[in-house]
This record gives C-alpha cells, structure tokens and sequence, in this order.
C-alpha cells in the first residue's frame, strides 16, 4: 500500500487531499509543521506532498534535508506561483510543482506518474522506454521510430534519456544543462532550446504541438510517456 506524506498547514486542503488520496487505495500521514513533517518523513513514505509556506519555516529546507536521506518524489503544492520559486523548489530537488487552488483530478493524475517513475527507477534491468512509435532500448543504445532506426548525436542522446529516466518529473534548464552538458554549462537556454527542438522534429508526430516532450514556461521541461 502506497504511503504518502502530506505536510500541509491548512486541516481543511489537508482533509480533502486525504480523503482523495484514501480513495485511491493510499495510506496517509499528516503534518501542519515543518519540524512535524520532517520527524514523519523519517518513516519512509513513498512520496511526499509538500507547501513551501509553513508556520514554522519554508518548505525548501524540509526539501534539502530529505533529499539526503531518500529520492522518494515530492511534489510541491503551494500558492507561490511565480517562475523563481517553481525553479528554486525544483533545484532544491522537488519532481513537480501545483499552484494553489489546482484540481483534485490533475494531482491524482500527477501523483500516479511519480509513484510509476518510482516504481521503474526500483528496477534492475535496463527498460525498453515506448512512447507513441517511438522506443528507446537503454541496453542496445538504440531508438527507433514506427520501427525505422533514428539517428541522434551523443548529446540528444544524453538529453532524450536523461528526460525519459525522469518521466513525469519537471526538470529546470539549470538540471537539465548540468546533467547533459556537464556542471559548468548551467546557463545555456538558448543551446538547450535548439536541442530540445531537433528531439521534438525526430521523434514527435507534430514538433509544433508536442506530446511528449513538454515545456514548463520559463521553468524547463518535463517527459510525459
């Protein structure tokens, strides 16, 4: 039975989180404090929704301090919905992010892919990734597109797997450009932009309208398969 933490200062969004995520088979644990939340997390839940606003500190540190311990996702809910704090919480080590007020069906939905990215990270053997008629074989190094081989260079090839091994996950320009260029490429939109764009006109049915590879406006990207 999945375990979710929700650390969370208003008993009322408390509540209706609860009974949502109960409703879909989840075990739930509750926290309205920072110094709480962190105690809790110790138990080792199988994700976390996060506020950053909490009466007794900010939600970034409960992040610092549990990303030490376990890679579990959290997902952050708050009212702070301004570009810098989204990047900050992502930087920090959070998967998503909702603005307050969001709609019960998007978190549950947001909720499932992160426990499914979970779930594949726990496993051993090299995965078969399929999205659409595209399928990226991580054992062979080999992608392919209605069955025909695509040809992509090294660093689409790093930035493709690097996106599709965090499924679901939002990730910043600054993660993705450290983790696919190397730390001292962290400011490169511009190049990370027209890289994304050659992935988009390789492997999506419409570049212009993409399913896959989507943008989080000023924020970075996230891999939806």
């Amino acid at each position: 039975m999945t375990r979710v933490l929700i650390v969370e200062d208003d008993p009322q969004i408390r509540r209706f989180l609860r009974l949502a995520l109960e409703s879909e088979g989840c075990t739930v644990q509750e926290a309205g404090r920072l110094d709480v939340g962190v105690a809790a997390s110790r138990l080792g839940p199988d994700l976390v929704l996060l506020d950053l606003g909490l009466p007794d500190g900010d939600g970034l540190d409960f992040i610092k301090a549990y990303r030490v311990r376990s890679k579990a996702p959290v997902i952050i809910l708050s009212a702070r919905g301004q570009e810098p704090d989204k990047v900050a919480a992502l930087d920090a080590g959070a998967d998503d992010y909702l603005v307050k007020p969001f709609g019960m069906a998007e978190l549950l939905a947001r909720v499932r892919a992160q426990l499914r990215r979970q779930g594949a990270a726990g496993t051993t053997e090299a995965p078969l990734f399929c999205f659409g008629e595209v399928t990226v074989d991580l054992d062979r190094r080999s992608v392919s597109r209605a069955g025909n081989p695509v040809h992509l260079t090294p660093i689409e090839y790093r930035l493709l797997t690097f996106l599709i091994t965090h499924a679901g996950r939002v990730l910043t320009h600054r993660q993705i450009l450290r983790e696919v260029w190397g730390p001292g490429h962290s400011e490169g939109g511009h190049t990370l932009r027209v890289y994304v764009g050659r992935l988009r006109h390789k492997l999506e049915a419409d570049p212009a309208q993409p399913r896959y590879v989507l943008t989080e406006t000023g924020v970075g990207y996230r891999m939806e398969i």
